[in-house]
């Protein structure tokens, strides 16, 4: 093997000096990853010391995000600056690849969901989750980390449907809290458990002859981001408030050959963590989240980041080679979830149609169909929450309509031809929570104050201040912005009716309800005058504007635009050598 095998490979006398205290229980810096971006494990299945018996071997394989999408479907790529779609996910083919993958390692294969398992379809919204757990149990997930849409049907149902998993738990920033004055509860249902973690903080597994740790953490953010209900009773930490001292615990006291932190928190938030001394000690941030492709792992000063997509469409596998109980190489790739390299599995395809069956009456109807491809893949605009908007403008008629910056549904492909179908199943995934509708009124300088915080929850210069989700989306306003600026100085201009927007006049505003958010707050607009619900959900707008308008064709037509980024921007990551493919 020479001094160093290609370009993004550290040299391996440097690779080996990092390796020389671990496994002797001292917190040192992080295995640097030889990230490949294509798949080369067959050079470590099959090395000398492998086959000698000198050497051991575990595997770690790592999926994230599915976002209970059971069958496979179109999925998006970016090739050569253009969009392209491959068939890809489907319970079933995961079933038959992770089987395959474990039989090529035995016994020292080890599975981790890194989640948002069981929102964001509609077999799974319309079981609250229960569907996801069977189906989860069958593929045989050693464990998993809540992700921040696992607490979407509340608290309770949260620890039922995780508890349910035969996998074990891990997450280190998750709390039992009193529920507020305001929660639909009667009474704080876990009074007694105030201030204790709701999950185990770390989950240790001998493999290979060594022992290795795993430190889970959800995104601190979750109850800003999201409806603040959904969180009721749950209080979050920043990683940096406990991780140094599980690391600790994991490396000193448990005699870890290898620590891992199992991470929710966005690809941008979790770069910035690997920089932090706090996570010196942990080789690998398994992450999670932003839905991001990291086909090489991402080195940062003290860890390396990886995330595997999302719908169930890759698996993530890091193969990882021992010698005397030492960690020697190591093998990472980002592996297609794909139908024909691994058939579909009869008895996961029986088990999918056995826990949907209850609800296909309700999901299979269609209820609209599109002449164009609808994605939400582009960070800044994209043709499916254009659709969104352009129904509530149609139905409620307000200045200003707005749709969160969700990043779910898989693409609902379009050949030009034909029109595709959409069915109240897509409504699922493309609205998790079907709430109600909301009017509030705003002054031009509220609406331009909201829309630099929502800019600086995507491209804040603190990426732990990043949301998870893409830039709000809306009709009725053409905004122009500097991606790169300051908090404060990113607008450069919105203009509304096509009328620069006036700091004094009164816009009435459509949204979503966020159920625990203050009466006054519509979408994170604070202090809107006059609130009020329009009295139909969101799934209804968008049936009734559908069912009149089919077959629709929404496009990206630079409703908002960036000076110093380009409209078809894929992630919130810069700085490093990482592009979404």
């Amino acid at each position: 093997m020479s001094e160093t095998d290609s370009d993004d490979q550290v040299p391996r006398r440097q690779m080996l000096r990092a390796f020389g205290a671990i496994g002797a229980g001292l917190a040192m810096g992080p295995l640097i990853a030889l990230g490949a971006p294509n798949d080369r494990r067959d050079d470590v299945a099959t090395s000398s010391a492998i086959r000698s018996g000198k050497a051991a071997r575990f595997t770690i394989l790592h999926t994230a995000d599915i976002h209970a999408q059971l069958h496979t479907h179109d999925e998006f790529f970016f090739e050569n600056q253009r969009a392209v779609f491959r068939r890809r996910g489907g319970f079933g083919v995961l079933k038959t690849m992770i089987d395959t993958l474990r039989a090529e390692n035995p016994g020292n294969t080890i599975l981790i969901d890194g989640g948002d398992c069981f929102q964001g379809g509609g077999v799974a919204a319309l079981s609250e989750g229960r569907a996801l757990v069977p189906l989860m149990d069958r593929i045989g997930y050693d464990l998993v980390l809540p992700g921040n849409w696992e607490v979407i049907y509340g608290k309770e149902m949260m620890l039922k449907n995780l508890g349910a998993y035969r996998a074990s738990k891990t997450c280190a920033n998750m709390f039992h809290a009193a529920y507020p004055p305001n929660a639909n509860t009667i009474s704080n249902p876990n009074a007694n458990l105030n201030g204790e973690l709701i999950f185990p903080p770390y989950w240790t597994k001998q493999v290979a002859g060594v022992k290795i740790g795993f430190i889970g953490y959800n995104d601190p953010l979750t109850p800003r981001r999201q409806s603040p209900a959904y969180s009721y009773g749950i209080r979050f930490t920043k990683p940096e408030a406990n991780v140094a001292k599980y690391i600790r615990v994991l490396r000193d006291y448990e005699q870890c050959a290898m620590v891992f932190l199992v991470t929710h928190m966005g690809l941008a938030q979790q770069v910035d963590l690997a920089n932090k001394p706090d996570v010196r000690g942990a080789d690998f941030i398994l992450g999670a989240d932003t839905h991001e492709r990291v086909r090489t792992p991402i080195a940062g000063k003290y860890s390396s980041v990886t995330e595997p997509g999302a719908f169930g469409s890759f698996v993530a596998r890091l193969d990882v080679i021992l010698e005397d109980g030492k960690v020697k190489d190591s093998r990472y790739a980002l592996l297609d979830v794909d139908p024909e390299k691994y058939p579909a599995d009869k008895d996961m395809l029986d088990l999918v149609a056995q826990v949907s069956a209850p609800y296909q009456d309700r999901l299979r109807p269609v209820v609209g169909s599109t002449n164009t491809t609808l994605v939400r893949y582009y960070v800044i605009e994209n043709p499916l929450d254009n659709l969104i908007t352009d129904a509530i403008m149609w139905k409620l008629q307000p200045d200003i309509a707005l749709s969160n910056g969700f990043r779910f549904c898989p693409p609902i492909v379009a050949d030009g031809k034909t029109p595709t179908p959409i069915t109240n199943d897509h409504l699922w995934s493309m609205i998790p929570d079907d709430s109600e509708a909301k009017y509030g009124e705003a002054t031009g300088r509220q609406v331009w104050d909201w829309l630099e915080r929502e800019l600086d929850n995507v491209f804040a210069k603190d990426p732990a201040n990043r949301f998870g989700g893409w830039v709000v989306r809306f009709k009725g306003m053409n905004v122009n912005f500097t991606m790169r600026n300051d908090f404060g100085k990113r607008v450069n201009s919105i203009m509304v009716a096509d009328r620069p927007i006036d700091f004094r006049k009164i816009y009435l505003v459509a949204a979503c309800e966020r159920a625990g958010d203050p009466n006054d707050t519509l979408c994170r607009l604070e202090k809107v005058r006059n609130p009020r619900r329009a009295n139909i959900t969101m799934h209804n707008i968008l049936r009734e504007y559908l069912a009149k308008f089919s077959p629709v064709s929404p496009r990206v037509e630079g409703r908002i635009t960036a000076t110093d980024a380009p409209q078809n921007l894929l992630s919130q990551l810069e700085g490093y050598d990482y592009s979404f493919r």
